[in-house]
């Protein structure tokens, strides 16, 4: 398949019976091959929120699902393919929530070439709670207040180290974490704005926070698709700071009833992505 099959941007019609045939891979290496990518493992975890089928007496049913794509999967799913390959599934008979699961693993396995692990959750407060970052507001940081941002393109070159204080005798080597709220990068083929909360969480010398955040806001206007940006952040970060430990968590928000959380790291172990509040 080439990039001029995308369903994004075009018109299309929305099905109603399972139809697996519209589904469209990406391959990774398309946004890889310019990075000079450090290891690292991590998935990327999808959240449906509107996954509707019927039963085998006709009733309809409604459920919340989630899809956990490994890293090193060699393809990554379209995302408006997907939205309507599980739109397909709504005027389909199942026996069963099982049944739906297990057809939705073996499509989107076949498609990524990957194990892939699929949940549906009953719709209820306690099944996706939202959870919201515990770390420190990076933009929030007082000492931060007067900062002037003028770049919007991303630069790699604004990552730098914080200075050491000559006064301190103790290691400038930390663990600490800050996350982001204010997120924005574009997707590449329809130019449409994708928002996101990022988390940083690292075990090194000590990051300098105003550069940071002045990277981070610095892709404001790059085109990149969700898993490639995270890729990016990661590589750059790890790349020219060094840290011995890394992990970048992101939380995009929802389009058409879908959101997706990639997260890569080298830690030995890293949390599991959280449900942000605007997700």
């Amino acid at each position: 398949m080439s990039n001029h099959q995308l369903l994004l941007g075009k018109s299309t019609n929305y099905l109603e019976e399972y139809t697996p045939s519209v589904l469209f891979p990406i391959a990774r290496n398309q946004g890889r091959s310019s990075l000079a990518l450090p290891p690292f493992t991590g998935y990327d975890l999808w959240r449906i929120y509107e996954l509707t089928f019927l039963l085998p007496n006709g009733l309809p049913q409604a459920y919340m699902a989630t899809l956990r794509v490994p890293c090193n999967s060699p393809y990554i799913v379209e995302s408006k393919s997907l939205k309507l390959y599980l739109g397909s599934l709504c005027q389909t008979m199942f026996g069963s929530a099982e049944e739906v699961s297990a057809l939705i693993a073996h499509d989107l396995g076949e498609l990524l070439d990957a194990d892939i692990e699929v949940k549906l959750y009953k719709i209820g407060a306690k099944s996706m709670p939202l959870i919201a970052f515990d770390s420190p507001l990076l933009e929030g940081a007082p000492e931060l207040s007067d900062l002037k941002f003028r770049t919007y393109e991303v630069d790699a070159g604004l990552l730098k180290l914080a200075d050491k204080d000559k006064k301190d005798k103790k290691s400038n080597v930390v663990c600490e974490a800050f996350h982001t709220d204010i997120f924005r990068s574009l997707c590449p083929v329809t130019g449409q704005p994708d928002y996101a909360s990022i988390e940083i969480n690292y075990t090194g010398d000590r990051i300098d926070k105003a550069a940071l955040l002045a990277y981070l806001v610095s892709y404001r206007r790059h085109q990149g698709f969700h898993e490639q940006c995270v890729e990016r952040i990661f590589t750059d970060i790890k790349n020219k700071l060094k840290p011995d430990e890394l992990t970048v968590t992101a939380c995009f928000t929802r389009r058409g009833g879908i959101d997706i959380s990639p997260v890569r790291s080298n830690a030995k172990t890293f949390s599991a992505p959280l449900r942000s509040p605007r997700q």
